[in-house]
């Protein structure tokens, strides 16, 4: 449990606009990362190895792509205690995202709604971040770091996959794996790249630098998919043997949705974007069961959306997932939520 209890500090930062406490945080975390204030918020890190995808996590709770979108923040959001740490999405070139407001708080559901569209500094920034990073230097068990990748707002959907590639050149020798985020509502026509053809070309141009890469760096690094909850049954089949077929490594499920369902009434609940938070739980662990069924027993399955508790942890696990991953849930039960679902997702087995 860290020193400083996220219930004095949430009403602050709930009293700010979204996206300014969001930054003001981060920003935080960058200042004070390699620093003794730092003791104010690390943790101790629950110890539930698992090997997925020939890697070695320290436990099986991560932290979403999203948070830390430059990679600013690695060391500082390493030592809350998670077994991996995602940062992105980046894209090739630096892009402003939508106008804002773009983010938005519905904590009658314990929710958010963004619009953001990878608002991020480019590739080169986010390299430089990362490499100044130092958390896997360190004795011990490191979490492993995951880097996701996407594309630019600009770039025309029918030449997406020029940026992945850009994007997986660049961040291939620092990721333990990289995620390829073709699920974000809020880049125009992106979620067309889960479609049958397009992402069978996507998949199978990023197979094959994959290997040229594999020849270049000396290692093999896990390639994720990350997708929709959004999706149907035979949706879902199509891309568990797209993944399959191309050699994926795993896939991270899902995103955000653009079901207003759950939270129908409630103030900015018609706000354009992608809602996150409890009200993806179901929607989430459905895909994560219909992957598993068509992906078999051993395919990795990292499962985010809506883990609010432990329990919601653990029902992940029990739905399909192998790790799980958090966002939402941070912000509206801080840094202790990562110790919670680590250790009652190993008390469950």
């Amino acid at each position: 449990m860290s020193l400083l209890p996220y219930a004095l500090a949430r009403p602050f930062l709930f009293g700010l606009d979204p996206e300014t406490a969001h930054e003001l945080t981060m920003a935080s975390l960058a200042r004070t990362q390699h620093t003794p204030l730092a003791l104010a918020y690390c943790a101790n890190r629950v110890s539930d190895p698992v090997e997925l995808a020939g890697l070695k996590f320290p436990n099986r709770v991560g932290l979403a792509a999203g948070l830390d979108k430059n990679a600013r923040c690695i060391d500082g959001l390493a030592g809350l205690g998670f077994g991996f740490v995602e940062v992105g999405t980046v894209t090739p070139k630096a892009q402003p995202g939508n106008p804002k407001p773009r983010m938005f708080r519905l904590p009658q559901a314990n929710a958010l709604i963004n619009r953001l569209g990878f608002n991020n500094d480019g590739l080169d920034a986010f390299i430089a971040n990362v490499q100044q990073s130092t958390f896997r230097k360190r004795k011990g068990a490191s979490p492993l770091l995951g880097l996701n990748i996407g594309k630019n707002a600009a770039t025309p959907i029918e030449n997406a996959v020029d940026d992945y590639l850009t994007c997986l050149d660049g961040v291939y020798p620092h990721a333990d794996y990289v995620t390829v985020n073709i699920s974000s509502p809020n880049t125009k026509n992106l979620r067309a790249l889960q479609s049958d053809e397009a992402l069978d070309a996507l998949l199978g141009r990023i197979a094959e630098r994959r290997e040229t890469l594999t020849k270049q760096h000396g290692k093999r690094v896990p390639i994720f998919v990350k997708i929709a909850p959004d999706l149907d049954e035979a949706q879902v089949e199509v891309i568990a043997a797209t993944l399959k077929r191309h050699a994926m490594d795993g896939v991270v499920a899902t995103n955000t949705t653009l079901s207003r369902d759950a939270v129908k009434g409630l103030p900015h609940a018609e706000e354009a974007g992608g809602l996150s938070g409890a009200p993806v739980l179901a929607a989430s662990n459905r895909v994560i069961g219909q992957l598993r069924a068509a992906l078999g027993k051993s395919f990795p399955i990292i499962g985010v959306g809506g883990i609010m508790s432990g329990a919601d942890a653990v029902s992940k696990i029990q739905a399909g997932a192998d790790v799980v991953q958090i966002y939402t849930g941070l912000i509206y039960q801080g840094p202790d939520l990562v110790q919670q679902a680590a250790l009652a997702i190993k008390k469950s087995r």
